[in-house]
């Protein structure tokens, strides 16, 4: 009779416990409880539910960091904006840091104790601005002021290596410019085919990902996806549904990304593979312009509009796809 080795050509391995970091497919046997256990991935549309409210209810604020270790910084109202700084431990929120500069349409992206903030607005009529802040974990300092000011577009990345491309400025056309960040200063990277403001950010400076979006003159909600290399940007698949003001996974990659949300006030959820969009499990509440952070798998939006209705409500995303340890019926 044939084996296992025989078929597969190895043998199951036997561990005192479960491995720390299993793959999918894989099978070993457990010598503590004695059974034969595999981990398996099976295709979902994942799902939201509710996690701890933000002490104070905005929109239009950054965000950075993962699931379980988050922060939320900036916003509206008032139309001054925000210097609020709050961190998530996976259930509830506590104040941190103030921000220097109060705005909103602040862009974020980094770790919980290694945040960056760049650009925003501080009031309607008032000035877009150009500072970049960093957040150590209980303290903003400043960093490299963007070289054209401006609010709501996408970055990606790190402390110390991001991107900022697009967005809009206070009056004139929207800008395609992408600057890049080496931790003390913005120099000059790729132009992106399509600007907008309000899109998606996502990845890392040399592979990162920004979509969606919207345009004005005439005013419209976008769909393009577009992916950075360092260098150039090329299109990508895209998205579902046109949108602006959806909470990206931050953290997410260009090959696993995360949008939920966006263009008045939608629930839809989407996620990108590296070439196309597909459906996900739509939010529990409706909402744009929040914050987001973590990744495809582990995701996290907090806060929203409309401005008539501002929210302080956090959402958190589990899955697609996610790997679960099954135990094997080998009777």
């Amino acid at each position: 009779m044939a084996t296992l080795k025989d078929i597969k050509g190895t043998n199951v391995q036997s561990v005192d416990g479960d491995p720390s970091n299993p793959i999918e497919g894989q099978i070993w046997y457990n010598t503590s409880s004695r059974v034969l256990k595999g981990v398996t991935a099976a295709p979902s549309s994942g799902s939201w539910s509710t996690g701890g409210n933000l002490n104070t209810a905005r929109y239009q604020l950054g965000g950075a960091g993962t699931q379980t270790a988050a922060l939320g910084f900036g916003g509206s109202p008032p139309v001054v904006g925000r210097t609020n700084t709050e961190e998530y431990d996976g259930s509830s929120w506590t104040n941190g840091g103030a921000l220097n500069t109060a705005r909103w349409g602040i862009e974020g992206n980094g770790t919980q104790t290694a945040a960056l903030g760049a650009g925003g607005q501080y009031n309607p009529a008032g000035g877009v601005r150009s500072e970049t802040e960093e957040y150590d974990g209980s303290t903003w300092t400043a960093g490299g002021a963007l070289s054209t000011a401006r609010k709501e577009g996408a970055t990606a990345g790190t402390q110390t290596a991001s991107f900022y491309a697009t967005g809009q400025l206070l009056a004139g056309p929207t800008p395609t410019a992408t600057e890049e960040y080496d931790g003390s200063s913005w120099t000059a990277g790729g132009t992106m085919g399509t600007g907008r403001y309000g899109p998606g950010g996502t990845g890392t400076q040399t592979a990162g990902l920004a979509f969606g979006g919207a345009r004005n003159s005439p005013y419209a909600n976008l769909d393009p996806t577009e992916e950075y290399d360092g260098t150039t940007w090329t299109a990508g698949g895209n998205l579902g549904t046109a949108r602006y003001g959806m909470a990206p996974a931050v953290n997410g990659t260009q090959t696993a990304a995360l949008s939920a949300g966006g263009a008045g006030g939608t629930s839809a959820t989407e996620g990108y593979d590296g070439t196309s969009w597909s459906t996900l499990a739509n939010l529990g509440t409706a909402t744009y312009r929040f914050g987001g952070a973590g990744t495809q798998a582990a995701g996290l939006g907090f806060g929203g509009g409309p401005a008539a209705s501002v929210k302080n409500t956090t959402q958190e995303f589990t899955g697609p796809n996610v790997k679960t340890t099954v135990t094997i019926d080998v009777d």
